[in-house]
């Protein structure tokens, strides 16, 4: 029974990082999600902006060693839904998540000249003393505490100055939009018609986050009530 759970627990996991593997998450607002629908294009921007600022020096260290005139980025999750996502890229009611397919995005980004896109990979302080970075690597390095985020960027070198660069993407890349957590249920339902009535976009599937109110969550919190109040009884009865 043991092996026949550790099997089990085995392929689970395997199945949980193929699943993974098939879907990049984009934590954004509203404004950025409906450009993205009407226009379908989706933006790479200058990681100047970025609250990390060791993460933009590298950026910074990496447009300068390939004498570049701007190196722009755009970063998405390899993760599953977390509140550090929600609370850090998308927080408040306007907070959004798109869920891409993996492998249709990047087909679509590949042919753009100067696009790199992969894993970010995260080093310990105790780790850098012992290597030397390449510049081919600076864009995908970060510090160890960020590790959480599992990071995958694209990363767009251009020899013009650019603060922006939009690349055109098909909306069959999206596989669902999951709207904000803390935007009421009687506003997701409007929120849900207005994107449903932009051209192209009646079967995309939408949904709303449960992460910090789900129904069947409270309810197994429940049972566990009842349960103990059963043995109670039960020890009252004998």
């Amino acid at each position: 029974m043991v092996a026949i759970r550790q099997s089990l627990g085995f392929f689970q996991g395997r199945f949980i990082v193929t699943s993974l593997k098939k879907f990049l998450r984009r934590y954004t607002n509203l404004p950025a999600l409906i450009y993205l629908l009407r226009e379908q294009r989706i933006t790479l921007l200058d990681p100047n902006t970025w609250e990390d600022k060791n993460d933009s020096h590298f950026l910074d260290l990496y447009r300068e060693k390939k004498h570049l005139g701007s190196v722009l980025a755009l970063c998405f999750t390899q993760a599953t839904e977390t509140y550090h996502h929600w609370r850090v890229f998308a927080s408040g009611s306007a907070g959004v998540c798109i869920t891409f397919k993996r492998e249709q995005l990047i087909r679509s980004l590949k042919p753009i000249e100067g696009i790199r896109t992969g894993s970010v990979r995260y080093l310990r302080m105790g780790e850098i003393s012992r290597r030397q970075p390449s510049t081919e690597e600076l864009p995908f390095l970060k510090r160890y505490p960020f590790e959480p985020e599992n990071e995958f960027r694209v990363i767009l070198d251009s020899r013009q100055r650019r603060e922006a660069f939009d690349v055109l993407i098909p909306l069959s890349c999206i596989d669902r939009i999951t709207l904000s957590p803390w935007l009421s249920a009687t506003l997701a339902s409007h929120v849900k018609s207005v994107l449903w009535n932009i051209r192209g976009c009646r079967e995309l599937k939408i949904v709303r986050s449960t992460l910090i109110s789900n129904e069947d969550w409270k309810n197994f919190g429940d049972l566990a009530s009842s349960h103990t109040q059963r043995t109670r009884k039960q020890k009252g009865s004998r």
